[in-house]
């Protein structure tokens, strides 16, 4: 069978690294995807998108990505079943992480700057 999924998007807030018990380490976060296509209104509406990511991929995505960071998780998705405190059955969605990838510079930020050489710089190569 084949479970893949590739999703991109921002990090709604920064990744939350915990250690088990056994001393794995486990990132969580949240990614917001905006849909390809808009409404009858013309807005687009977004998937919150839940990514756990074990051992160096947890560690690797709390090191490395903050809120409005923005980002490729690679994985599969899986569910899990819980009771709430109140009794309900419920059911969790979420993405395991194998691969985390940048794609991009945090919302916001200047872009890099060109600067254009001057021809009479004795340091080019060419």
């Amino acid at each position: 069978m084949l479970n893949h999924i590739d999703i991109m998007g921002r990090c709604t807030k920064a990744p939350e690294l915990r250690t088990t018990v056994s001393g794995l380490s486990v990132a969580t976060v949240t990614i917001a995807c905006d849909r390809d296509f808009p409404d009858k209104s013309g807005n687009r509406d977004t998937d919150f998108v839940n990514v756990v990511a074990w051992r160096g991929t947890g560690e690797f995505l709390s090191k490395y990505f903050s809120k409005g960071s923005q980002i490729v998780v690679s994985g599969r998705l899986q569910s899990r079943d819980w009771t709430d405190k109140n009794g309900n059955k419920r059911t969790e969605w979420e993405v395991l992480a194998d691969n985390i990838y940048f794609c991009g510079d945090k919302k916001g930020s200047a872009p890099a700057k060109f600067v254009e050489l001057d021809e009479s710089d004795g340091e080019l190569p060419f």
